[in-house]
C-alpha cells in the first residue's frame, strides 16, 4: 500500500493506493470515497472478544471495514472525524506503535490492531487506561485534532507532553505520568496543566496542537442548558 496525504492541515485526507487484491482495514465511518470496483466487508477483526475490547476499552468502533482492490488495483480515501492532520506512520515487528483513543484511521495488510493495557498512569491521565497497539509490518494511518508534531527522541532524551495532546508513541519510549508542578496539586491546577507525561527515548512521540477534551469542555460551557 502506498499513501498520499492531500489537503494537508485542518481537512487532510489520506488516499490509500492498493495493488490488485491488496486490502486496507479502515475504522468504521472513516472512508470518504473509493475507486470503482473496490470491494468492502465489515467485520469484527479478531473475533467478538477482541472487537469488544477495542470498542469498549480502546475507544474505537466495534466493527472495522476491509477494502480490497480489484485485479487492476484501486484506491480508498479516508479521513479523521476531527479537523486536523493525517499522517502515515511505519510499523515494524521490532517497533510497535501505541495509539491513544480515537487516533487510528486505517492500516495496511500486515498490521494488527489490538487493545493493550497502558497502566494506571493512562487511566489517571484521562486516556481510559487502555491503548491501541499497532504491531506487525506495514503502515498505520493516524488522525489528530489540529496540527501533528513528530518528535524523534534520542536514547535518554526526555520531553514533557500534556496528556490531552498525546497521539501516539513507540513502545520503546518510556513514559511517566506526574503533576505539571511536581508535588503541588494546587499549583498544577492553577497552571491549567494538571497532569503531564515525561517521555524518554529512544523512539517516536506524536503530539497534536489541540486538545479534544478542551473542545468538549468549551462546548459544554457555551451550549445553552436545556431543562427536561
Amino acid at each position: 500500500m502506498k499513501t498520499d496525504i492531500r489537503h494537508g492541515g485542518s481537512f487532510a485526507v489520506a488516499r490509500c493506493h492498493l495493488a490488485g487484491g491488496e486490502s486496507v482495514r479502515v475504522e468504521s465511518g472513516a472512508m470518504s470515497a473509493t475507486s470503482a470496483g473496490v470491494q468492502l466487508q465489515a467485520k469484527m477483526e479478531g473475533g467478538l472478544l477482541r472487537g469488544l475490547a477495542r470498542s469498549a476499552l480502546g475507544g474505537e468502533s466495534l466493527f472495522t471495514t476491509r477494502y480490497t482492490a480489484p485485479q487492476g488495483g484501486g484506491w480508498v480515501d479516508v479521513a479523521h472525524h476531527l479537523p486536523g492532520d493525517v499522517v502515515s506512520a511505519p510499523v515494524q515487528h521490532e517497533r510497535a506503535l501505541l495509539l491513544t483513543r480515537g487516533s487510528w484511521i486505517a492500516s495496511s495488510d500486515g498490521v494488527e490492531i489490538v487493545t493493550k493495557w497502558g497502566g494506571m498512569s493512562n487511566l489517571i491521565g484521562g486516556e481510559g487506561g487502555f491503548l491501541i497497539r499497532a504491531e506487525g509490518d506495514g503502515e498505520v494511518i493516524l488522525g489528530c485534532y489540529g496540527a501533528l508534531d513528530w518528535i524523534e527522541l534520542a536514547p535518554g532524551e526526555t520531553i514533557v507532553v500534556d496528556t490531552g495532546h498525546l497521539v501516539a508513541y513507540d513502545e520503546t519510549v518510556r513514559s511517566n505520568l506526574r503533576r505539571a508542578v511536581e508535588g503541588k496539586t494546587i499549583q498544577s491546577l492553577k497552571s491549567g496543566e494538571g497532569l503531564v507525561f515525561d517521555f524518554t527515548g529512544p523512539g517516536r512521540v506524536l503530539t497534536q496542537t489541540r486538545n479534544p477534551s478542551a473542545l468538549i469542555s468549551w462546548l459544554t460551557a457555551e451550549l445553552p442548558f436545556k431543562q427536561s
